[in-house]
């Protein structure tokens, strides 16, 4: 059994950055930027060999994905694909790096809007923290006929962490139209010619409600009761 080691100069400086991270790092711990060209002073771009590794499926967090991290600070969530192996270091076709054409197409298809939580870029979250920064990911869509296909969309730098490995099923969402009535239909087809859908005042007094500690709620419970009556 062949013993693989990030010292091996034989290796690639990519292969290495990954053995790197799975021996020395571990998965779920941070490592600055200085720890890592400490570890590779020899390879000038070892920073863009890390980021390499997405195109594997490894999942590297910066600032960016995860704002409890400082700048000079990365987290290894994650190992993908393992690159020390014969064959295993070219990327996947499918996930060739963009051109600033190709990305720019896509936002503007999405309307600058994440396709997830529909925040706008530059936009606060709820929650507080970092505002909203977009970009582009793959999602797998599963196609009518069964096949699947990789699509690029729009989505934030929250819901882009969050929703790795996320599908969607075209050929499901299609039978479920197809069971809707001829006027919820029509309500449906708005919301697409508009691209948006306003929530109701209803919908937004529910939302209200739901965000509500266990004694307010009964009391707005109480409350509609007493209405009916």
């Amino acid at each position: 059994m062949t013993v693989w080691s990030w010292e091996d100069k034989k290796l690639g400086s990519k292969a290495r950055a990954a053995l790197w991270l799975v021996s020395e790092v571990g998965e779920g711990n941070i490592f600055t930027k200085g720890q890592l060209r400490a570890a590779f002073p020899e390879v000038a771009q070892i920073d863009r060999r890390v980021r390499d590794l997405r195109d594997h499926d490894w999942q590297i967090d910066t600032r960016r994905e995860d704002d409890s991290l400082h700048l000079d600070e990365q987290r290894f969530v994650k190992k993908g694909g393992e690159v020390w192996l014969p064959g295993q270091s070219k990327s996947p076709k499918e996930k060739a790096g963009l051109t600033a054409a190709q990305r720019t197409k896509v936002l503007m298809a999405d309307s600058f809007l994440c396709r997830s939580c529909g925040i706008g870029a530059g936009e606060a979250f709820a929650d507080g923290g970092q505002d909203a920064q977009l970009d582009v990911a793959r999602r797998q869509i599963v196609q009518p006929d069964g096949s699947v296909a990789m699509q690029l969309v729009t989505e934030c730098n929250r819901c882009r962490v969050g929703g790795r490995q996320r599908q969607a099923d075209l050929s499901s969402m299609l039978g479920r139209l197809e069971l809707l009535s001829p006027l919820e239909r029509g309500v449906f087809l708005g919301w697409l010619k508009a691209d948006r859908r306003d929530p109701s005042p209803l919908e937004r007094i529910w939302g209200e409600y739901r965000t509500l500690p266990g004694d307010a709620r009964m009391t707005v419970r109480d409350a509609v009761l007493g209405m009916d009556k």
